[in-house]
């Protein structure tokens, strides 16, 4: 398979794309470093300074994942109900951190990132319908959002 300077320049939208609406969303919701720094932790937190770069990896895959159900060959129908589902999960995604940390409310925050689970383990069943590297390359982000839930539920409790 010949690859196209516009196909790479699809993969690159994309995972600029993903990689933009992240930053947004920390931008947005404020200091969100010195809030995590500052904030008492429940066991088995990671270090501020490792989240960062987790989403950073994490959003590359996500923008890949997308880039995979755009150029899929697959039933039209199956390919937009994949895109669509991957734009809402994106958008809560999007949303939690301005909920937890810029609007501080943890507990509405917590119960987002569970929801935000659920979307992305259902996407991962859907994905694999459309590209399965598509829903393989979610697996990592399904695993950091249960992470994330534990870490936002204990945070909620502790502050």
């Amino acid at each position: 398979m010949k690859v196209t300077g516009k196909q790479i320049s699809l993969l690159i939208a994309c995972i600029i794309g993903v990689e933009l609406v992240g930053s947004l969303s920390g931008l947005l919701a404020g200091d969100i470093r010195g809030q995590y720094a500052a904030m008492t932790k429940p066991p088995f937190s990671p270090p501020g300074s490792w989240v960062g770069i987790i989403w950073i990896v994490l959003y590359f895959l996500i923008g890949v994942s997308l880039y995979l159900l755009i150029t899929a060959d697959a039933r039209q129908k199956n390919k937009q109900q994949a895109i669509l589902l991957f734009v809402i999960q994106l958008i809560v995604n999007f949303i939690w951190s301005l909920i937890f940390f810029g609007g501080e409310y943890m507990w509405i925050g917590a119960i987002l990132c569970l929801a935000l689970a659920g979307l992305i383990l259902l996407s991962i069943v859907l994905f694999y319908r459309v590209q399965i590297w598509a829903a393989r390359l979610f697996i990592p982000y399904f695993l950091w959002i249960c992470f994330a839930s534990y870490l936002s539920i204990g945070l909620a409790l502790l502050n």
